[in-house]
C-alpha cells in the first residue's frame, strides 16, 4: 500500500510507531543532500526546492523524514523534470554553516526557494505526505492570469493589489522577468497579464507594467524601470505589493513572530478604515526609519479579543495603538495623539531604549517628573501585561527550538 493512501491524521503516528519499533528504513526517495560545495548551483537550477533543515536527534526531523520521502516521490511522479520541483535537505549539525546562513532556528525547518532565492513563508502546514504534496502543486500553479479582453480590467477586485504586464509577445525577456517577479510575490499581489493584439492600446510605445492599489479610486502607478532587469522588477513591485502596516492574523501570526522584533499594533474594527489609513500615513511619516527594527502591524479588534483583554482592553476601545515586545505588552496612552508629530516614534523609541520597562515596574523616569509625582508614581507602579503574541511563535509540541529570543 502506498503511503499516500494513508489518511493525513493517521500519518504521524504511522510514521512515529515505524521509527520506535526500527521498521522503518530510509526508502529511495529523490531527496537532494545538500552541503557547501552543492547547494548553490542545485537551487539556482530549480524552479521550485522545498529544502528541510534537520537534525538526526530530533524526533519532530526523524518523523519528517519518510513523509518528506513520499511526498517527494509522489511530486516527481508528476514533474518529472528533476529541474521543475525538488526535494532536498540539510544535515544542520554536519553543516552549520549553511543553517546560520539561512538562520534556521528550529527542527524541521521547512524552507522554499524559487530559481535559488529564499522565499520569506516558509512550510507550516500540516506534516502529511498529501498536505506537502499539495503545497508544491500550488507553488507549480502559474501565478498569473492572462487577460483576454481589456474590459476584464474594469471588473477586478479593487479590494486586493493588482500588478498588470502588457506585452507584445509571450515568448520574451521582459515576459520572462514579470514571470519570475509575480512567482515569488503571488501570495502578495493579483498577477495579469495581456498579449499582442489584446494589449496593444496599452503598450503604446513598448511593453510596460502597472499597479492598480487597493481602492476603487486609487491611481494607477507605472513602472518606469527596465523590465529586463529583474532586481530592479522586483524591487518595485514588492515594494507595492508588501505593504508597511501588514494584517496580522492567526494563519500568519507563527511566520511574523518567527522574524524575532517586537510587534507594534493598530487594533480596530474591520470596517474601521479609516483609522488604519491614518495609522499606515504615520508610520511612513514617523518610522520609516525603524523599519527592521519592529513590525508594523493592523489587527482586528472582535477576532484578538484575547489580546486587547491582556492589556484591559475590549473592541469597545477599539482603535487602541500598543507594542507586544514578546515579553511584555505596552498600551500607548492616547489614541488621539498618535498623530502628533514625534509622539508615536517617541513610544517606539522609548521600548528600544528600555524606557517603557523601567516606567511599567518603576512609574516615570526621575528626571520626567517632580519630587512629589515620583512619590505618587510608586505607589502606582505595577507589572506591565505579558506578552500576547508571544503565545503565536512556533510550538514546542512541533519543533525543537534552538534559542531564545533576547527581549525588552
Amino acid at each position: 500500500m502506498k503511503l499516500s493512501s494513508i489518511i493525513p491524521a493517521a500519518e504521524l503516528h504511522y510514521f512515529t510507531l515505524l521509527l520506535v519499533t526500527g521498521l522503518y528504513t530510509p526508502g529511495r526517495g529523490e531527496i537532494t543532500s545538500l552541503d557547501a560545495g552543492n547547494i548553490d548551483d542545485i537551487l539556482n537550477s530549480a524552479g521550485v526546492a522545498l529544502v528541510n533543515f534537520y537534525a538526526d536527534w530530533c524526533r519532530f526531523s526523524q518523523m519528517l523524514h519518510p513523509i518528506f520521502e513520499e511526498a517527494s516521490n509522489i511530486v516527481r511522479e508528476e514533474f518529472p523534470d528533476t529541474t521543475q520541483a525538488v526535494f532536498a535537505r540539510v544535515d544542520c549539525d554536519q553543516h552549520s554553516d549553511i543553517a546560520q546562513r539561512y538562520r534556521i532556528s528550529k527542527y524541521p525547518t521547512l524552507k522554499l526557494f524559487r530559481n535559488g532565492m529564499m522565499m520569506k513563508r516558509e512550510y507550516r502546514g500540516q506534516r502529511s505526505v498529501t498536505a506537502i504534496a499539495d503545497f508544491i502543486r500550488q507553488q507549480k500553479v502559474d501565478p498569473i492570469k492572462a487577460i483576454e479582453n481589456l474590459e476584464e480590467i474594469s471588473t477586478i477586485d479593487r479590494s486586493r493589489r493588482t500588478i498588470i504586464g502588457y506585452f507584445e509577445k509571450r515568448d520574451s525577456d521582459n515576459y520572462r522577468t514579470y514571470e519570475k517577479v509575480a512567482n515569488i510575490l503571488r501570495d502578495d499581489c493579483v498577477f495579469l497579464a495581456a498579449f499582442g493584439e489584446v494589449s496593444k492600446p496599452e503598450r503604446f510605445s513598448a511593453d510596460n507594467i502597472i499597479y492598480k492599489p487597493m481602492g476603487e479610486n486609487a491611481p494607477d502607478m507605472v513602472y518606469m524601470g527596465s523590465l529586463t532587469n529583474f532586481d530592479l522588477s522586483y524591487t518595485w513591485t514588492q515594494d507595492k505589493c508588501v505593504p508597511l502596516v501588514r494584517e496580522i492574523t492567526f494563519e500568519n501570526g507563527e511566520e511574523l513572530t518567527e522574524e524575532g522584533i517586537p510587534f507594534l499594533i493598530l487594533f480596530h474594527q474591520k470596517d474601521d478604515t479609516d483609522s488604519l489609513e491614518k495609522f499606515q500615513q504615520e508610520v511612513a511619516r514617523q518610522l520609516i526609519s525603524e523599519k527592521g527594527s519592529i513590525n508594523f502591524l493592523h489587527a482586528d479588534c472582535d477576532k484578538f479579543r484575547h489580546p486587547l483583554l491582556h492589556i484591559q482592553k475590549t473592541p469597545t476601545d477599539c482603535p487602541v495603538i500598543a507594542i507586544d515586545s514578546f515579553r511584555h505588552m505596552y498600551v500607548f496612552p492616547e489614541f488621539s495623539d498618535f498623530a502628533v508629530p514625534g509622539k508615536l516614534r517617541q513610544f517606539v523609541l522609548d521600548l528600544h531604549s528600555g524606557k517603557l520597562h523601567r516606567e511599567f515596574h518603576h512609574g516615570p523616569d526621575p528626571t520626567d517628573s517632580t519630587p512629589e509625582q515620583q512619590e505618587e508614581n510608586r505607589e502606582v507602579a505595577s507589572n506591565p501585561p505579558e506578552s500576547s503574541f508571544q503565545k503565536l511563535a512556533p510550538s514546542e509540541t512541533r519543533y525543537t527550538i534552538l534559542r531564545d529570543r533576547d527581549e525588552l
